[in-house]
């Protein structure tokens, strides 16, 4: 593996341990009472909410991500920052909305020459600084070297692919290679997703010898498209012969046992890491989180909602959301903590008896209180998606959502399918939401006409019947209408 640069970041180690019961007091001193727990942060791609069996998935089986649940606890109410991967990482990698950066406004990154500013403080480099080592296994897209990197924001060891999806055989994009050992560009057979396993297994043994604590981020590809299991190289093959982003987004491809096919491998990559730490001696002191980076895509489960990635129907933006750390979160528990991917950022800190630098301030909160089976704690929560100029915020059991020119008020609690507009009859509770996301929105970054996006018409899944829109940008996605 490849070592970065370190790069200098102001932490302050302190009494954030408390909330997690790793310390009695505040201070460096206090909280070196009880060791730091190693941290491991899985992320699957594209993942819907009922993608796995312990969320409602009945057509195949996760084991391994279900015994996770079981020693653990489910947030059954948790959301993603954004509907797609690489906004959703910039909250993870900071802890704030995404909106408050350049490359969180594009819906992927794809063409621009973004990404995360290497002088942000991130999670992992706040880890580096309070005494972890720390690494990257899979998934970047948040900007291209020179300029960004893994390396380059906070982690020690890379190896994955720096884009939004690559073939699980070629580990390439539109024929460009894809997989790197740090900075440079490597070359290696299998299939994606247990060669992701196989790293992330060979890290652990590495960071088992050492007295460090390790904060290990393993994002999968799967099931991101192409629609690969691992039996189906003649698929990629025949991909490989296709020119542009056809081939790599795979509309002519895919069905349900293929679907299945990827979820297990990832699961059985999860099976194969747990008995890692275990054979280690080192999973009693190891908080696992198991997650997804957006809703489902085209063979996800996300039921009882509806939409999918790119939307901010319920079913793009909910996500599973398991965490494991024997000892301290009670096993076979669940939440109905209302939560987001930017909390990770608090809650791992707090975990580490770490706090993020004062000069920029979170948007997350501290999920502590929720991991010790504490009550629920209202909040309100915020997104917007350029693609058909969506908003949403949700407060309480309400949200309010925007699509073009159409409002909408959801009781989501009572009405999980977004069915019932209750705009008319609760009309204090809409013109509030309604004035609360306006205020919200004052203080992100406006929107950016030259930022990409992407969102599916009637051409692509049938189920969006009537939505098109014949200007593209690149041959990617319809480019939305911006108000003056």
């Amino acid at each position: 593996m490849a070592t970065g640069v370190k790069t200098t970041r102001r932490v302050f180690v302190a009494g954030a341990a408390v909330s997690l019961g790793l310390a009695s007091a505040p201070g460096l001193a206090s909280a070196k009472k009880k060791p730091q727990p190693n941290i491991i942060f899985i992320m699957a791609d594209d993942l819907g909410y009922a993608d796995i069996s312990c969320y409602g998935r009945t057509d195949y089986a996760t084991p391994h991500i279900d015994r996770l649940a079981e020693r653990g606890m489910r947030f059954m109410q948790a959301y993603a920052n954004s509907p797609v991967c690489s906004a959703t990482r910039t909250a993870l990698m900071t802890g704030r909305y995404q909106y408050r950066l350049p490359v969180g406004l594009e819906e992927p990154l794809a063409f621009r020459d973004l990404g995360l500013p290497v002088d942000h403080p991130t999670l992992p480099s706040m880890l580096r600084d309070a005494g972890y080592t720390t690494a990257l296994i899979g998934k970047w897209h948040l900007g291209q070297l020179p300029t960004y990197g893994p390396l380059q924001s906070g982690y020690d060891h890379f190896w994955g692919f720096r884009g939004g999806g690559v073939d699980y055989f070629t580990h390439s994009a539109m024929g460009n290679g894809d997989l790197w050992d740090g900075d440079t560009k490597i070359e290696e057979s299998g299939y994606l997703t247990k060669l992701l396993g196989d790293h992330a297994i060979q890290l652990v043994e590495r960071f088992a010898k050492s007295s460090k604590p390790f904060f290990m981020s393993l994002h999968f590809s799967a099931p991101h498209w192409p629609w690969e299991g691992p039996d189906d190289e003649a698929e990629s093959k025949r991909l490989a012969g296709i020119k542009g982003l056809a081939g790599i987004m795979h509309y002519d491809g895919g069905d349900l046992k293929t679907y299945a096919a990827m979820v297990r491998s990832m699961d059985d990559q999860v099976g194969r890491l747990v008995q890692a730490l275990k054979k280690n001696g080192i999973d009693d002191n190891t908080l696992i989180i198991f997650t997804s980076d957006n809703g489902g895509e085209r063979f996800s489960n996300t039921w009882p909602f509806t939409g999918r990635k790119t939307e901010l129907l319920e079913g793009g933006l909910r996500i599973p959301a398991i965490v494991t750390w024997p000892g301290r979160v009670a096993a076979g528990s669940s939440s109905e903590q209302v939560m987001i991917t930017m909390d990770w950022v608090p809650t791992l800190l707090a975990a580490a008896g770490a706090r993020a630098d004062p000069r920029y301030p979170g948007d997350g909160m501290d999920l502590a209180m929720a991991l010790r089976g504490g009550k629920p704690v209202g909040r309100t929560l915020y997104w917007r998606y350029m693609h058909m100029l969506q908003k949403a915020c949700r407060s309480g059991d309400w949200k309010y959502l925007k699509i073009l020119d159409n409002e909408f008020l959801f009781d989501v609690a009572a009405d999980p399918l977004e069915r019932a507009n209750l705009k008319v009859r609760e009309a204090a509770t809409f013109d509030r939401l309604k004035q609360g996301y306006a205020a919200w929105e004052a203080g992100m970054l406006p929107l950016d006409p030259a930022a990409f996006t992407h969102g599916y018409t009637g051409a692509e899944l049938p189920d969006h019947f009537g939505i098109s829109n014949p200007k593209m940008i690149g041959d990617f996605a319809p480019a939305p209408h911006l108000p003056d």
